[in-house]
């Protein structure tokens, strides 16, 4: 399937920004899942300070701002072919190593909720384990815009019964880490049947299988990703693969609008 992709993400302030330093992580590449015919990132109000492959493989640049901006866009667009592969991704890649997707971070530490529902897994194969662990969650967890914030923990998510798709993911990857499996967080980009104007990207979870290598999992809607989905920054959660971060210094009141497109 070939997907059309684009992405705007658009800061506006009140008064002239004092410095700003933000991390775009907003390339897709080439793989196992997929081929990027075409790709172009924009910025508008900001100049690209450095552009690098950080550890977890990821296209990253810095871009920066100071004084008499009020208004900073960012738009990432283009065209990526995908292949459904029944989630499956492929062998361990990059600078970071496998073990360090087996270490707890922040934002996915496993408590008594998780392993409770890790005890509710049963028994089975570990891809079975595993989707069923994927249909848990979804059940448990009822997706809900404005319930949860970026920095919100698994286990927290995990008791309010409620979040988006960040939360899913980081419920499952607390849990699969648990259970022993190295997982990892997967931002990108989802076609939906319901419109192709979003609010947001997308995100999903992968667990390293042994024999399979890293397979995916999106508890959010309850499958394994297929040619609809495309990635585009992997990492231990949310932190190592949001897809634009950063500092704001100085009083001005940031408001942000992000429109995102995805159509076949």
């Amino acid at each position: 399937m070939r997907l059309k992709i684009t992405h705007r993400t658009e800061y506006r302030y009140d008064a002239p920004v004092q410095y700003l330093l933000q991390r775009l992580r907003l390339l897709p590449q080439s793989g196992h899942t997929q081929t990027v015919a075409s790709w172009a990132i924009k910025v508008d109000g900001a100049r690209e300070e450095v552009r690098f492959v950080d550890q977890f493989g990821n296209d990253t640049r810095l871009v920066s701002a100071e004084g008499g901006h009020n208004t900073i866009t960012v738009e990432a667009s283009g065209e990526v072919t995908t292949r459904d592969t029944a989630g499956v991704s492929g062998p361990h890649q990059g600078f970071a190593p496998l073990w360090l997707f087996g270490q707890q971070t922040p934002l996915t530490t496993a408590g008594d909720g998780i392993r409770e529902l890790i005890g509710s897994a049963g028994e089975g194969t570990d891809i079975e384990r595993l989707h069923r662990l994927m249909g848990m969650i979804r059940e448990r967890v009822a997706y809900k815009p404005g319930a949860t914030s970026v920095v919100t923990p698994a286990e927290e998510a995990l008791a309010l019964k409620s979040g988006v798709c960040q939360d899913h993911s980081h419920i499952f990857i607390a849990a699969a880490r648990a259970m022993g499996f190295p997982a990892r967080y997967v931002s990108g980009y989802l076609m939906t049947d319901a419109a192709a104007e979003q609010a947001a990207s997308h995100a999903w979870a992968e667990a390293h299988v042994p024999g399979l290598g890293w397979v995916a999992f999106d508890p959010a809607n309850g499958i394994s990703p297929d040619e609809r989905y495309v990635r585009v920054a992997t990492g231990r959660d949310y932190r190592d693969a949001s897809p634009v971060s950063g500092i704001l210094l100085g009083q001005a009141e940031e408001k942000l609008a992000v429109t995102v497109t995805v159509e076949q």
